[in-house]
């Protein structure tokens, strides 16, 4: 695509000819493209008051927010860009109309349904006090210090819970809050202790240590949501306590004529599952209405219902909906309600075995603004095999268009639409990410759709990339490879009786490989099975896996049935064979690369994250001289013990097909199943040198499993380093932490690989 504002980058992310740059130069320079979260178009001046149509010369302002590590100040950089956008005979002609400018502690943005108005919530250090603020064409035009008001706690900036939605009247703002609970007492001066006191005053302080149950990892400071609603006008805050108590609210939004609120409420009884990555956990679309106070649910009581989206008429109000229990993430319907009618139907159903272009619906929310102006069409993004694309669904045909099939880019994520303008932004394993407009062409003729460049980045030289499909083959799958070793009576290990695994010659999976340009030697193979499991190595850019093919590597991204972007089937095909099935599919993707690329059987290595470092911790057992060093963040080795420690301990069940429910305590068979799946138990059979990145703060996979093992190891005699990251998540997410990660995951590498040849 030929850029309107090019950034010619990418000819200075390549170090000179026989001369190697470290892997933390190397990463520095590739994770400085910024990365575009958000987009909101408006009308210009001299547009307001008219409503925007298709005539030529008609013109837009488009706002976007981008962030980029800032490694001297150990921070994410977030900055806005403004760009104009003006229909015209022959297209979309777009340009800049301002210089970009930082955005300084900004936790939230919403764009007015005109686009005429923007309600920000800013926190204010140091306090930490946060304010509400409108911005319109003059300025700021209202400011209201929520903290001072003292309606409620911190308001909820993370997903799935959070909102700011403004009223078609552009009057009130709804958002997500933390309840208000009463300040712990403080001691009073020259008080004795165990002096008696008032019985409500023992009351008071008898309740400052009671334990306030979360919503797990990345949620770790959020329990009791309520919906709060701030009337601009008069600066005041209405908390809406009609809310059953039953439920967490979330992804609100105002319902026709401002009358009501539809929300997303997860059921928290009796206890709270870790919710973050789980799109498996009840929940359903309500209505409350405001002047009475009645809450009416509209999805299926049983199910997990959310992601509202109402069409710009009012009429249609689409949502996903999935099952509840068993993967945590899955193929989804898409269903549609009937405002008037409260008439629900499917309009994509689950996929279970894809036979078409279409594979089903994967994502974790429809895009804010997805309808498209006739309110018939709408657009999503969700993982096709191993590309996220953009899909159009038309809701009265039940049809599914493909807008981004064949295009070089991988990775496409829909920031807006508005007007029947889309703005997306798009990226490939090897080229960084571009932002780029349309115009929604007229229904059925949606395939002449032509994208325009915005910030056109041009790929990183020195990287290829493909995606390679690999299909069963009964040779490959080896015994020692299928089949783990339980335990008998003395200790030993016994090789277990599992049958073939499920769908063995009718499901093929892919992996995507990245391999350096030009030199005539084989290429070090570092292979990299993804956590979750039920997650997907998608074809976008990631600086880290660009970086390693910088250095000299080439790298694996294993998409092993049980991935998303396969169909249902092959997601329920992992259930029951987990430490089988994705082990020895990773291990075929291993093969199969070895047979058809230029790649050293020699010189491989494994690097992974959580389930992905379950897999590599079964290869390393099983192959124990086929790789050469292993780098892992925050592994699981030992399913039973997470049992007690995990946010999620119905996976742990789910994923051996135990079934689960509230009530269950652990049996002695569930432990001895979970044990015999567990790759610590045949930790000492590994000779692999072994580093462990674990963050200090995890609540998915406790930091206690990679110290039982990295002590397992160091009794082995095994070469192994931990590195312990004290403020660090599941994620190790962070500038610094991710950039000391991956230096040291490099380091790791190329210490026990030896250093590729240069050119």
């Amino acid at each position: 695509m030929a850029s309107a504002t090019r950034r010619g980058a990418g000819s200075r992310a390549r170090p000179a000819e026989g001369r190697r740059s470290s892997p933390g130069d190397c990463y520095r320079e590739l994770s400085r493209f910024p990365a575009i979260s958000r987009a909101a178009l408006g009308t210009t001046a001299g547009e307001r008051g008219r409503e925007p149509g298709r005539e030529p010369g008609r013109a837009f302002l488009l706002h976007t927010e981008c962030s980029q590590p800032d490694p001297p100040r150990r921070r994410l950089l977030r900055f806005s860009r403004h760009y104009s956008v003006r229909r015209t005979e022959r297209g979309l002609a777009v340009g800049r109309a301002a210089l970009g400018a930082e955005i300084h502690n900004r936790l939230l943005g919403q764009d007015s349904p005109s686009g005429r108005r923007r309600a920000v919530l800013v926190r204010c250090p140091p306090q930490g006090c946060e304010l509400l603020e409108v911005w319109d064409g003059s300025g700021r035009s209202h400011s209201v210090d929520l903290t001072a008001l003292g309606k409620h706690g911190k308001v909820y900036t993370e997903a799935p819970f959070t909102c700011l939605a403004w009223s078609h009247l552009e009057t009130q703002l709804l958002y997500v809050a933390e309840r208000s609970r009463p300040t712990p007492p403080t001691a009073c001066p020259g008080r004795v202790l165990g002096a008696a006191g008032p019985a409500e005053d023992e009351d008071e302080e008898g309740e400052q240590f009671v334990y306030q149950e979360d919503w797990g990892e990345t949620l770790s400071n959020r329990s009791a949501p309520v919906l709060c609603v701030l009337d601009i006008e008069t600066s005041s805050i209405s908390v809406l306590e009609s809310v059953p108590k039953h439920l967490s609210p979330g992804q609100a939004l105002w319902s026709p004529g401002d009358t009501g609120v539809v929300f997303v409420g997860w059921w928290h009884e009796p206890f709270r599952l870790g919710l973050s990555a789980c799109s498996n956990r009840r929940s359903g679309i309500f209505h409350l209405e405001l002047a009475s106070g009645h809450c009416e649910l509209l999805s299926a009581p049983h199910r997990a219902s959310f992601s509202p989206r109402l069409s710009p008429d009012g009429q249609r109000l689409l949502y996903l909906e999935g099952a509840v229990g068993g993967p945590h993430r899955q193929c989804l319907q898409l269903c549609m309600l009937t405002w008037q009618t409260r008439e629900t139907v499917t309009v994509l159903d689950v996929v279970q075995e894809p036979t078409g272009a279409f594979t089903g619906i994967y994502a974790d929310a429809l895009p804010p603004r997805c309808w498209a102006a006739d309110s018939r069409r709408a657009l999503l993004c969700t993982p096709q095999r191993s590309r996220t694309d953009l899909l159009l669904v038309d809701t009265e045909a039940a049809t599914v268009t493909n807008l981004t099939a064949g295009s070089p880019k991988g990775y496409w994520e829909l920031l807006t639409i508005q007007w029947d303008l889309l703005v997306a932004t798009c990226s490939a394993p090897h080229c960084p990410p571009s932002l780029v407009v349309a115009e929604l062409p007229p229904l059925g003729q949606e395939l002449s759709l032509h994208w325009v460049p915005v910030e056109d980045t041009p790929p990183v030289p020195g990287i290829t990339w493909k995606t390679l499909t690999v299909r069963q083959s009964s040779d490959l799958h080896s015994e020692h490879l299928r089949a783990p070793r339980c335990l008998d009576a003395q200790g030993q290990g016994a090789p277990m009786a599992v049958g073939p695994l499920p769908g063995a010659d009718l499901q093929p999976f892919e992996a995507l490989l990245l391999s350096p340009t030009g030199g005539t030697t084989l290429h070090p193979l570092v292979v990299c099975p993804h956590g979750g499991p039920h997650a997907v190595f998608d074809a976008r850019w990631r600086p880290s896996m660009a970086a390693l093919c910088q250095l000299g590597f080439a790298v694996l991204l294993v998409n092993y049935r049980g991935s998303l972007g396969f169909g249902q089937a092959s997601i329920e095909s992992l259930q029951s064979h987990v430490g089988e099935q994705d082990v020895a599919d990773t291990q075929l993707a291993v093969e199969h690369a070895l047979r058809h690329e230029p790649l050293d059987p020699h010189r491989m290595a494994l690097l992974a994250g959580s389930h992905g470092a379950f897999i590599a911790l079964h290869l390393l057992t099983r192959q124990p001289e086929r790789y050469l060093a292993c780098a892992l963040r925050n592994p699981v080795s030992n399913l039973p013990a997470l049992l007690g420690t995990s946010d999620i301990p119905d996976w742990r069940y789910a994923s051996l097909g135990l079934p689960y429910s509230f009530q269950r305590v652990p049996r002695a068979e569930d432990l001895v199943a979970m044990l015999q799946r567990s790759p610590i138990i045949r930790a000492p059979q590994v000779r692999a040198p072994v580093l462990l990145c674990v963050g200090a703060r995890d609540r998915r996979v406790s930091p206690t499993q990679a110290l039982e093992l990295h002590r397992v190891l160091r009794a082995s005699g095994v070469p192994t380093r931990l590195l312990w990251y004290p403020e660090g998540g599941h994620a190790l997410a962070g500038v610094e932490t991710e950039a000391d990660v991956f230096g040291s995951c490099a380091r790791w590498l190329l210490q026990h690989l030896g250093q590729p040849p240069v050119g």
